[in-house]
């Protein structure tokens, strides 16, 4: 089945967040696309087509108040006319650089692993080193429940979260469970399985942000100084339905992050630094790129408010690399500062008062899939200073 439904009365700038968000009406969707200022959606939902239309109208109204859609503000470019225009995805596929498992889940090989490798080694070394007394810092892959409930995850992000079970401590239980798995000759994701009985309710999540760790690591610490500064590399998750189909858009991901915690003062700064720093690589690099105004893709009931309110206090950027093959453009990089919601969340001080946040985010995968976008897997075709650098890095790792 496939219906039709209008998206008059919301800016286009908006129709590109209600087809992500259409996504999880219904999880008997097989396709959604943009036509004629219509979303188009193909399911085999028993809901019906009046179903999926109800629902998708609901994303709509929830989109549609606030400020008419949002305005395109670019606060850097950086246009370069670089050489690959191919499909790098299919590429890589096709050299078995990468082994794509589903949508979202790659196996990641040489070269694209040794690229990614040195992307990290990069942002820390010419971006993160540059912040006086920056720590370094290992996160765990899964984050308690607990943690995850002070960031207000449940409620602005749920559709991402990935839930970490198991079963229950009960002998009945594992037996019962091991014996039905045998006689099925295996695991079989088409027989139900009884979760609540089976399973105790998850008390732990896998991470969907590096930095949330990081301020749990502070809770009920009051810091010295104007603030400190720390880096850490974690592998995220994120459900994201059929938007992992989308270029550059992984389930499972490496993000690199350096955060600030402290005065605001400290942290403003240290956020515009950051931004300089960005730009001066992208220039370096030669990669053709933009950074822009942006806000966080809420699920909430007061989406407009919450997206309105980030864009106009300025709280999030991206830098965008451009894909060619699809004519579109990825975030690759993200600079945030979320005043004292995290400071309030985990009683963080600075002296009497609660301090605040800001992160810079590299998303590793990314940029590797964005930048051979660009310039294709010939080293020869590469900007001859990424190009000596990687050479140089490879000679040392090595």
């Amino acid at each position: 089945m496939t219906c039709r439904i209008s998206l008059e009365g919301l800016a286009e700038s908006q129709h590109g967040q209600v087809k992500y968000a259409s996504a999880f009406a219904d999880e008997h969707i097989q396709d959604i696309a943009l036509v004629d200022g219509h979303i188009v959606i193909t399911h085999n939902s028993p809901h019906g087509d009046e179903g999926i239309t109800e629902r998708v109208q609901r994303l709509i109204e929830r989109f549609s108040h606030g400020d008419f859609g949002f305005k395109e503000n670019i606060l850097f470019e950086n246009k370069v006319d670089t050489p690959y225009e191919g499909d790098i995805i299919a590429e890589l596929v096709e050299r078995k650089a990468i082994k794509v498992l589903e949508p979202g889940l790659f196996i990641f090989r040489e070269p694209f692993s040794s690229l990614m490798r040195f992307l990290d080694y990069s942002f820390v070394t010419k971006i993160a080193k540059r912040f006086e007394g920056m720590q370094e810092e290992s996160y765990p892959a899964v984050i308690h429940s607990h943690t995850l409930n002070k960031t207000n995850h449940f409620t602005s992000f749920p559709e991402h979260i990935h839930f970490v079970t198991h079963l229950r401590e009960d002998l009945d239980v594992i037996e019962s469970f091991s014996q039905s798995i045998r006689e099925a000759g295996g695991w079989n994701a088409e027989q139900p399985l009884a979760l609540d009985n089976n399973m105790v309710k998850p008390n732990f999540m896998m991470n969907p942000s590096t930095c949330y760790h990081c301020y749990e690591g502070l809770e009920n610490e009051t810091l010295e100084g104007d603030g400190i500064v720390v880096t850490a590399i974690a592998k995220c998750h994120r459900f994201e339905s059929k938007n992992h189909s989308d270029f550059g858009r992984l389930l499972d991901f490496s993000m690199r992050e350096i955060i600030f915690v402290g005065k605001p003062d400290f942290v403003k700064e240290n956020r515009l630094k950051s931004i300089e720093y960005l730009k001066e690589l992208a220039v370096e690099w030669q990669v053709d790129s933009m950074m822009e105004i942006a806000n966080d893709p809420f699920f909430t009931n007061d989406f407009q408010v919450k997206a309105s309110f980030q864009r106009n206090q300025e709280m999030k950027y991206e830098l965008r690399l451009t894909i060619p093959h699809v004519k579109k453009s990825i975030a690759c990089s993200s600079v945030n500062f979320h005043s004292n919601t995290f400071g309030n969340a985990f009683n963080i001080k600075m002296g009497k008062r609660n301090a605040v946040t800001g992160c810079v985010g590299f998303g590793i995968e990314r940029w590797a899939f964005a930048f051979l976008a660009q310039y294709g897997l010939d080293e020869q075709q590469w900007p001859a200073t990424f190009r000596e650098q990687y050479q140089a890095w490879q000679d040392k790792a090595l």
